[in-house]
């Protein structure tokens, strides 16, 4: 149906109006609320000792979170495409399911597990700390992260079959050297899109971590709280929008890589 001029106008206007609203009008007074001291207040309060902290644990964070998604997403989608065996759709809804759940419950849950008094709460004792410690951090970023890389390579899985595998194995070739040779490069680009996304969504996660985080500067906290500590707990609005701003920078960054990816897997194709 061909719609009036009219029409497409108030419609792009709507659409238009309502992403101000909800997006670039906040980005723009965060901006300000930033740089309306000048450029040198902004790299000061981002190199303080508590923000570079915040920034090294975040990224250690990702460095640990991303491999071990990247493992578990590579095999989950293989078991899910390839293999045949009871329980699979079990296995989806366990994948989708930190999609469902409220990360605040994620980190709750975490606490009864992991605690001083739940099921696994023994191991403080032996002088493994879990909660309130980076492997509780790491344990609920993960688990928000745990998605992505699943079910990016998983339709690539789907659209690629099995021919190329199975031939390869009929001419004596091993699962890992199929694997490394064939199935990997067919699925390099759902693959590295779904990293760029876990990488955003471990960056950018708050509701878990704080709840299995002691949020103490320079010791374990990460962008996002430190955001949340400048401007609750220390009433320091201009310091929690330099932080922001730099969580945000870095949320541009990946959002322009995963624009270039999707572009360059569009021309693969």
């Amino acid at each position: 149906m061909k719609l009036a001029p009219w029409t497409r106008l108030s419609l792009r206007t709507v659409a238009l109006a309502y992403l101000g609203v909800l997006l670039v009008l906040p980005l723009v007074i965060i901006l300000w609320r930033t740089f309306e001291r000048g450029i040198g207040a902004f790299i000061d309060s981002i190199t303080t000792p508590a923000a570079q902290s915040a920034f090294q644990l975040s990224l250690l964070i990702v460095a640990i979170v991303v491999p071990v998604n990247v493992i578990f997403g590579i095999l989950t989608a293989l078991a899910l495409v390839r293999g045949k065996f009871p329980g699979r759709n079990l296995v989806q809804g366990f994948v989708d399911l930190p999609f469902a759940v409220s990360p605040v419950v994620v980190g709750v849950s975490l606490i009864l597990l992991w605690g001083a008094g739940g099921w696994f709460g023994g191991l403080e004792s032996s002088g493994f700390k879990v909660i309130f410690a980076l492997p509780g951090m790491i344990i609920a970023t993960i688990f928000v992260t745990l998605p992505f890389v699943v079910r990016e390579v998983e339709p690539v899985l789907h659209e690629i079959g099995d021919d190329q595998e199975q031939a390869a194995a009929t001419l004596g070739a091993s699962r890992w050297q199929t694997f490394w040779r064939i199935t990997l490069p067919a699925i390099r680009w759902g693959l590295t899109y779904g990293i760029v996304l876990t990488v955003a969504r471990a960056l950018g996660e708050f509701g878990a971590v704080i709840m299995v985080s002691t949020a103490l500067p320079g010791k374990s906290q990460t962008l996002t709280l430190l955001v949340h500590g400048r401007y609750i707990n220390d009433h320091n609005t201009f310091g929690a929008y330099c932080a922001a701003t730099l969580l945000m920078g870095i949320a541009l960054v990946v959002l322009l890589l995963m624009t270039l990816l999707e572009r360059k897997r569009g021309t693969a194709k």
